[in-house]
């Protein structure tokens, strides 16, 4: 009689002596097992031996290829320590032992509890068995289920990995510390979006400066990280940002408790509620201060439309209607941009509806503000409306490398237009094709000068907010003479602007600015 042995140690009942040995009990298993095979004169055809897997799972690779060989005959008998080893699951113990087992003509048999089915009367025993084990795997299931919704209750992190931006506290269990590296992309990414960027083109500023996705940074940092998908990218992505903007463990908040298993026969998960997620307040350091967390929520909520360069409107949230007081959507025409009332005027008792150009509004609210700054401006208001940053050196050099990143991206374009040309007279590429080729670069050229004079842009008022009053106050006046208009100067320093219906016969627009000094 051939018979195969197997084996099977669960996590909880582990007790190696090195990394790369068997477990002491695996070791104990086939001694016992081999000893019963020995006295019963059968020959062991192979010893099947799952480390580290619980009995409630399915995949655990030696025991699938038992399973295999069982199917085609490869031996006569299954020897078991215990039923429980094999499996815990009631419902596998039917499938197999009373199913499948009896019809290829394979023996099941585990010493300590007596499981044979060549003994008449046994089955009973044996489902027994099965169903003591199962009612063991619900009931620790529970436990471990309480155990953790505990420790989430307590603001202890629970996870098998940080979240990015942060790293497990190696000091104290459940704790979270910030990972000032991935931190610092955190707080770009924010700040970014604050400043009007959409999540798209975050993203691909992101991948621009070679800085690796969360999933990939958890790799290069040697962690065993796993997506759960068949392909894992490597670059950022309009998900990842919009998921890491809504977060609130970024602002020292433990939220747990998202998704709950569907049974503990499974893996699947199933999301749970908003309202019943787990969340226990300032439990670590936060990566983003509150002001730039409600600043961010807030054009969340707005939900504000991106103009073909990837940022918001300048005057998003800001324009409302004289009217009806609704806040004004932005439109495009023959390449200009508008503000119109959101509120459809059809019916009669509607609003008549405010419309203005967002050039025209720009001039207006520049003109505005050189005469304040002109009629106000002293040393205690400067302090009072400009928010000086003790790190804007760093911010600027961070912008500065960018500034690099798109300088070579043109540069590269540049060089690409010259090589198309030359592949064009040799007759390498058609003309059609030199002409697609062409428009497809000159497009990502265009894109790339934008962002790049957006960049170059956010540095001179960095650049503005860095002098300091007192020692060269004069030099702060002759910037505040600004020419275009930033949306991050736009936040800080107008509350709202109202906007009324162009009148016929002046041709202008009323307009009313709410300042927020």
């Amino acid at each position: 009689m051939k018979v195969a042995i197997y084996c099977r140690l669960s996590d909880e009942d582990k007790n190696k002596q090195s990394s790369t040995d068997d477990s002491e009990s695996i070791q104990n298993q086939k001694s016992l097992l081999l000893q019963f095979a020995v006295e019963k004169e059968w020959n062991v055809y192979n010893i099947y031996s799952d480390d580290d897997y619980a009995g409630a799972d399915r995949n655990r690779p030696a025991f699938k290829q038992l399973l295999d060989d069982a199917e085609l005959r490869k031996f006569d008998i299954i020897l078991c320590k215990t039923q429980s080893r094999f499996t815990r699951e009631l419902e596998l113990v039917e499938k197999y032992i009373h199913g499948l087992f009896p019809k290829w003509g394979i023996r099941f048999i585990s010493i300590v509890d007596n499981a044979d089915t060549d003994i008449r009367g046994n089955k009973k025993a044996r489902q027994i068995n099965g169903l003591i084990n199962e009612w063991y795997l619900e009931d620790m299931s529970e436990n471990i289920k309480s155990v953790l919704t505990n420790k989430r209750m307590n603001g202890q992190h629970i996870g098998a990995f940080a979240l990015y931006g942060y790293r497990k506290d190696p000091l104290q269990k459940g704790h979270l510390v910030i990972d000032e590296e991935s931190a610092e992309v955190v707080r770009e990414v924010f700040t970014l979006f604050a400043r009007g960027y959409g999540k798209t083109t975050i993203a691909r500023m992101l991948n621009d400066q070679g800085i690796p996705n969360p999933t990939e940074y958890k790799r290069l940092q040697g962690l065993r990280y796993k997506s759960g998908k068949s392909k894992t990218s490597t670059t950022w992505k309009y998900f990842a940002i919009g998921k890491m903007l809504t977060n609130e463990i970024y602002i020292g908040h433990m939220v747990q408790g998202k998704y709950t298993s569907v049974s503990f026969k499974t893996k699947e998960n199933r999301p749970v509620a908003r309202e019943k997620w787990i969340k226990v307040a300032n439990t670590h350091e936060p990566i983003i201060d509150l002001e730039l967390w409600n600043t961010v929520q807030d054009l969340i909520s707005q939900k504000a439309k991106p103009f073909s360069t990837g940022t918001i409107g300048i005057f998003a949230r800001k324009a409302k209607c004289q009217y009806c007081g609704y806040t004004m959507r932005s439109c495009k025409n023959h390449g200009n941009y508008y503000l119109q009332c959101s509120i459809k005027h059809t019916a009669q008792d509607a609003c008549i509806g405010s419309f203005v150009s967002v050039s025209k509004l720009e001039k207006f609210v520049l003109s505005e503000l050189h005469q304040l700054m002109d009629q106000y401006l002293d040393q205690s208001l400067l302090e009072a409306s400009i928010n000086f940053n003790s790190k804007i050196d760093e911010q600027i050099e961070k912008l500065s490398r960018q500034i690099k990143v798109y300088e070579q991206k043109l540069a590269e374009f540049s060089n690409t237009t010259r090589t198309l040309y030359v592949d064009r007279v040799k007759g390498i590429i058609t003309e059609d094709e030199f002409v697609r080729f062409s428009k497809e670069f000159g497009e990502e050229r265009a894109k790339s000068e934008k962002i790049l004079k957006e960049i170059k842009d956010e540095i001179d008022f960095l650049t503005l907010k860095r002098c300091s009053p007192e020692n060269n106050r004069e030099l702060i006046l002759s910037h505040t003479k600004l020419e275009k208009l930033s949306r991050e100067v736009v936040e800080k320093l107008i509350d709202e602007i109202i906007v009324g219906k162009r009148d016929p016969v002046t041709r202008l627009v009323p307009l009313e600015i709410s300042w927020k000094f």
